[in-house]
């Protein structure tokens, strides 16, 4: 095996990631397949933070756009993001490493509450840290809640895991001549509206200079390689 690339990274996964063949909730086989794959680069060495979305159980936006208060449905996306935490522990504690989740809402009797410098203690004795309940606020996605994470806890690289394998000029699945990006300027993401996460995360890797590779979730391995440096999917960086 290669030697790792990387000290301390932070994965982003989508609620989406966890449905697998299920209509809702979670797919127990996609959800081990994706512990494996997080074990493997932590047993290399490499400390390991994970935020994940909560679209596979509630979407707080859909339902305020149906007329639910915003605020209330924002608050059940954060409940979501920490059931999807708590059942990625308990894949990875099953197989036979230490994880913590953390929520940025209180929530004691679960989990522990999300404490900077104890996160970062925990990845320093190499335990897998799950971030939960997004940034703990209102109007704020957890695409920007890991980059917050990342910035906070001193990543060398955000990756964001998706269903495609990097950033395209426009959709692959419609435009057979959409063209995938090696790599981008976070300015260019921004001013072509590419979608690659919200606006406030890609400002907030920008100002903190945090690197962002986006790759596709689908192709077992990819983590690995890209832990020992390959070229995988879409860099936004400087």
């Amino acid at each position: 095996m290669s030697k790792v690339q990387y000290h301390r990274i932070l994965l982003k996964l989508s609620g989406e990631a966890l449905i697998g063949k299920e209509n809702y909730g979670i797919d127990p086989v996609v959800l081990g397949g994706l512990a494996d794959e997080v074990i493997e680069v932590a047993r290399a060495g490499v400390q390991v933070g994970v935020v994940i979305g909560g679209g596979n159980i509630f979407r707080g936006a859909g339902l305020a756009a149906a007329g639910m208060d915003r605020v209330t449905g924002d608050h059940m996306g954060m409940l979501a993001t920490v059931m999807n935490c708590l059942a990625m522990q308990d894949a990875i504690e099953k197989r036979g490493m230490v994880a913590r989740t953390m929520s940025a809402i209180k929530i004691n009797e679960i989990c522990e509450d999300y404490i900077r410098r104890r996160a970062i203690r925990h990845l320093e004795k190499g335990r897998i840290v799950l971030f939960g309940a997004g940034t703990g606020n209102p109007f704020f996605t957890t695409d920007s809640a890991a980059a917050l994470r990342a910035v906070e806890v001193g990543a060398e690289l955000l990756l964001k895991a998706t269903k495609v394998d990097g950033v395209y000029s426009a959709d692959p699945a419609t435009d057979v001549n959409a063209i995938r990006y090696q790599q981008l300027r976070y300015e260019d993401v921004i001013q072509r509206n590419l979608g690659v996460m919200d606006t406030a995360a890609i400002a907030l890797c920008r100002d903190h200079c945090m690197p962002l590779r986006i790759y596709d979730i689908n192709q077992r391995g990819n983590l690995m390689r890209l832990m020992q440096g390959e070229a995988i999917g879409t860099l936004v960086c400087q």
